[in-house]
């Protein structure tokens, strides 16, 4: 299973989605709270050139906002 970072905040809809479709299909994934986190913020935002939130690392791959295609292409799940 590959390694799956969400980088995210409570308030952000886009990230409480995303973290319920990647429970739903059973994905392991660390929750990375940016808005408590100052060191991931500044990870997150080397990592994908964005200030907002949800961004998902899939061992090493980024994928900005809920991008459902793209996350289950990476991941091969259906």
């Amino acid at each position: 299973m590959p390694k799956v970072k969400v980088f995210s905040t409570p308030t952000c809809a886009y990230c409480v989605t995303l973290k319920e479709f990647l429970k739903e299909k059973n994905v392991v994934f660390e929750d990375i709270d940016v808005s408590q986190d100052e060191d991931a913020l500044n990870e997150m935002v080397k990592k994908s050139g964005q200030m907002g939130v949800p961004v998902l690392d899939i061992d090493g791959q980024i994928i900005i906002g809920f991008d459902k295609e793209k996350i289950t292409q990476l991941l091969n799940i259906k």
